[in-house]
């Protein structure tokens, strides 16, 4: 959207602000992808009108092409906030333009404590999965999804479900498919999901921690209805991996 306005001949923070709504009307989230561009540490205070159109000129100047200025990047990031639907951050692990060390989520501390109450949703999050459980029961509008990295990890993503499970309330954690390529991966990411969450909670069943009924109440919250209630799809969608 930012590189759709920068196209544009007027003020770029209004054509900015257009194209979000435009784009967001019909759409139940949206989504940043800040740790390919520089990654999550250093200040994400909302920049004033001055600094935006000084650095939007300078990024016009020089074609427009690979958003990586700071200020602009923090200036669609408070516009998300103000849509109010869900912000997604891509963390952790990714390709090799991802800053890793810079992608782990206690670097948003700040930038979650300006959020109001706009849902943030913590996307992937392997290695810093724990770090995202924190967060998620540190704050009463973040969520955690733990696509992605499970069709990496396969045989060992039961470990990394549990991991999921130890801080974050059950109530904030989503499921995902992250079927980012080919379609086999929408059934890869269900299949490993699937087994890894029976392998974990079947285990916590069978050690008497918790009840069968517990189980699956759980296993709804997080293959649906949590996705449901975050996205406000309720009595629309029955396969949140569909939609996030």
């Amino acid at each position: 959207m930012a590189e759709q306005a920068a196209e544009t001949q007027g003020d770029y923070a209004s054509a900015f602000e257009q194209i979000l709504r435009q784009r967001t009307d019909a759409a139940v989230g949206t989504k940043s992808v800040l740790a390919y561009r520089g990654g999550f540490d250093g200040d994400l205070t909302e920049p004033s009108a001055a600094e935006v159109a000084k650095a939007a000129a300078q990024w016009r100047y020089r074609g427009g092409i690979r958003l990586t200025d700071r200020v602009l990047l923090r200036f669609g990031l408070h516009q998300a906030l103000r849509i109010g639907k869900p912000l997604q951050f891509h963390v952790g692990f990714g390709d090799r333009e991802c800053n890793l060390h810079k992608a782990n989520p206690l670097y948003l501390l700040d930038f979650l404590r300006q959020s109001g109450d706009t849902p943030v949703v913590l996307l992937h999050c392997y290695p810093y999965e724990r770090e995202a459980g924190y967060l998620a029961q540190a704050f009463n509008n973040v969520y955690l999804d733990g696509g992605l990295s499970i069709n990496f990890l396969g045989a060992r993503a039961p470990a990394f479900i549990a991991r999921l499970l130890e801080l974050a309330p059950f109530r904030k954690i989503v499921y995902s498919s992250d079927a980012f390529g080919p379609a086999e991966l929408n059934y890869l990411g269900t299949a490993l999901w699937r087994r890894g969450i029976h392998r974990v909670l079947s285990e916590f069943v069978r050690n008497g921690d918790w009840s069968a009924t517990d189980a699956m109440r759980v296993v709804d919250l997080i293959a649906r209805d949590n996705a449901a209630r975050i996205y406000q799809l309720e009595g629309e969608v029955r396969d949140p991996a569909a939609r996030v």
